[in-house]
């Protein structure tokens, strides 16, 4: 069973962990609470803390969560990741199991920000355009078809020009940045400003109407500029790019996060511009400087890799998201829709070209739209009101009160009406995930030292649960470093941390993998280190080592784990732990190193087995798990890379 309070897993670990002392409030956020107890930037990065949070949480601010009945707001949203309880709109109270995060970001969509709220609001201007009495009217005919009109400016860029009112959506963004300024406390609780870029491109090769998914969520140090830039501005993410830099030249620093890549047909990490032209130089100090870090994970599934392209990987067919976003249409994996993938494209444009666009590290966040992420398996509450409503309306159980999964399939035809009961949301409600979370090892909980983590990419992701995992690569780490009450200090003194980058060297790095369970989820089950590299011949290359097992030594041969003896009985979700451990790290050698080869490692933490959420619904229920769903899951950790470079 899940316990109800955090524990300390090694006095090593409270050390790196320690909480420092009190220190001015930041200067360059306006309008910000004081700060009760703030940590100070630390002169040594070994009292570097791991902290928790979203980047990527929408309200009733964003067009498809207001047509979706979603009515919170951002302070709710703030509220909510502060440890308050939130009523949804799916009829009942939700709140966090594991405590407060420690930062968060909304990010509403850019486009039409606030429109929506105002146009259903009557005696508005906007209430009074047809447009509006077609959504949200007595007489509306086809609200439905209104709703996929909105949609489809985004993906073309050409708004619907008797909606379109900058000074609403001006004055939502301001609303936006000011929820953000009186939530932030620093030193406990970090906010930003941030929106989300939403671009979309036409998928012309699908019979069914699909786009690829190209998103970003911009998120801002501090200051915040009065006007965001939306895809209703330009639909290119490198004119976005432009825009960025321009913000920097004027004192306001921002990044951008690209998320689910698992679905944009292969644009995400393309080998080309967005415009279809050949990559430079310049493009990849261009988008490393805009964009260090992706969403590996969140509720639309995860962007590591796929089983169809890496199939020597056994844990590659993780929460996988195979439809195009909005759409029925089913997408088909490419090398530039995931990271691993993209990972390795890097690596070769560097030896052909000298140059790398895809350096970036990972982190994880939610997209849930009703602004509360949904983290946890057994208490899974959907990413919209529609399919958090009941377990049948995510089909986690038969339909119709069956016992069985013995029904026949229920077909849509004609149009797909848009609002509370969109079906075809919930015909993707099945490949939500209770995901996911972004780690960061800080110097301090305050926008400056959350943002610069990011920045340096000293980050990890998880699919949910507080997993601590850290990497650190280098030369200088002996083998006796792993019991070495000042392991931290003497890894960051001899090599470089995840995000980093290493010089050549005849010998092979040692790579410290260390993951800590989170008490409120389950045991850990095994460490892997995760490499990319490139040849002599610049083609590409993959492998995944078990390098720690909370069962013993790994395999010489196959560098694989022995079954640890872990269990799930799927008729009450109930475990067994078999060896499964707290706490488990190697100081590990790569035993096919060859210095003249560019090279990535990550490390990837996996806990023991555990009911994925719709067994927990089937469980509740007393039916079998539905057959096409993934009956159980193994939660996960992600470091950023360390990049090995031969010249």
């Amino acid at each position: 069973m899940r316990q109800s309070a955090l524990l300390g897993v090694s006095a090593l670990v409270l050390a790196a962990c320690a909480a420092p002392q009190e220190t001015a409030a930041p200067t360059d956020s306006p309008d910000v609470a004081p700060a009760e107890a703030v940590t100070p930037v630390q002169a040594d990065p070994a009292g570097r803390v791991a902290l928790f949070g979203d980047l990527h949480v929408h309200t009733g601010q964003s067009f498809d969560a207001f047509i979706s009945n979603v009515r919170a707001t951002p302070d709710d949203a703030y509220r909510f990741a502060k440890g308050e309880a939130l009523r949804i709109e799916a009829g009942y109270d939700i709140q966090l199991n594991s405590g407060p995060l420690d930062f968060l970001a909304v990010t509403d969509h850019g486009e039409y920000m606030g429109i929506m709220q105002v146009m259903a609001t009557p005696g508005s201007a906007l209430s009074q355009t047809a447009f509006a009495k077609s959504v949200f009217g007595p007489e509306a005919e086809n609200p439905g078809q209104s709703f996929q009109n909105v949609g489809l400016t985004i993906v073309s860029g050409e708004e619907i020009e008797e909606i379109y009112d900058r000074e609403v959506i001006d004055s939502s963004w301001a609303r936006a940045i000011d929820a953000a300024n009186r939530h932030y406390e620093p030193g406990k609780f970090t906010t930003f400003a941030g929106y989300e870029f939403t671009a979309m491109t036409p998928v012309v090769e699908s019979e069914t109407p699909a786009a690829a998914n190209l998103h970003r969520n911009v998120i801002f140090r501090g200051a915040a500029p009065d006007r965001l830039f939306s895809t209703l501005d330009s639909t290119n993410p490198e004119d976005l790019w432009a825009w960025m830099d321009t913000q920097r030249a004027e004192g306001r620093e921002v990044m951008s996060i690209p998320h689910n890549s698992n679905a944009s047909n292969g644009e995400m990490f393309a080998l080309a511009t967005y415009e279809g032209g050949a990559l430079t130089a310049d493009y990849a100090t261009t988008r490393m400087r805009n964009e260090p870090v992706m969403e590996i994970t969140q509720i639309k599934g995860t962007s590591e890799v796929h089983p169809s392209l890496s199939p020597n990987d056994e844990w590659a067919d993780f929460e996988l998201y195979e439809t195009f976003i909005g759409s029925a249409a089913k997408s088909s994996p490419h090398d530039g829709d995931y990271a691993r993938n993209a990972l390795v494209r890097g690596l070769a444009l560097q030896g052909e070209a000298g140059f790398n666009p895809f350096k970036f590290g990972f982190i994880g966040s939610s997209d849930t739209h009703i602004g509360a992420g949904p983290f946890i398996e057994e208490k899974f509450w959907g990413k919209f009101p529609a399919d958090g409503a009941s377990p049948e309306a995510r089909h986690s159980v038969p339909p119709d009160g069956a016992r069985t999964w013995d029904v026949p399939e229920v077909e849509i035809n004609g149009p797909i009406p848009v609002g509370p009961n969109d079906m075809r949301r919930l015909l993707a409600a099945g490949q939500y995930s209770a995901s996911g979370l972004a780690g960061v090892w800080a110097d301090e909980n305050t926008r400056e030292g959350v943002f610069d983590a990011i920045r340096r990419k000293e980050t990890f992701g998880t699919s949910g649960p507080r997993l601590k995992v850290r990497m650190f690569a280098g030369y200088g780490m002996d083998d006796d470093l792993l019991g070495d009450p000042d392991l931290v200090s003497k890894a960051y003194a001899g090599g470089v941390p995840q995000g980093g980058e290493l010089a050549a060297s005849e010998d092979a790095p040692a790579i410290l993998a260390w993951a800590m369970r989170d008490p409120d989820s389950y045991p850990l089950q095994r460490l892997q280190v995760v490499k990319v590299w490139t040849d002599a011949a610049n083609a590409a290359h993959e492998t995944v080592y078990d390098v720690a097992c909370s069962s013993g030594t790994p395999d010489p041969e196959t560098h694989r784990c022995a079954d640890n003896g872990a269990s799930v009985n799927l008729t009450d979700c109930s475990t067994e732990d078999g060896t499964g451990a707290a706490e488990i790290k190697a100081l590990w050698r790569d035993p096919a190193f060859d210095p003249a080869e560019r090279a990535a490692y990550y490390v990837r933490v996996l806990e023991n087995p555990s009911c994925r959420w719709s067994s927990w619904d089937a469980a509740r229920n007393g039916t079998p798990p539905n057959p096409d769903m993934p009956a159980t899951i193994q939660e996960r950790a992600w470091t950023s890379p360390v990049w090995y470079n031969p010249d």
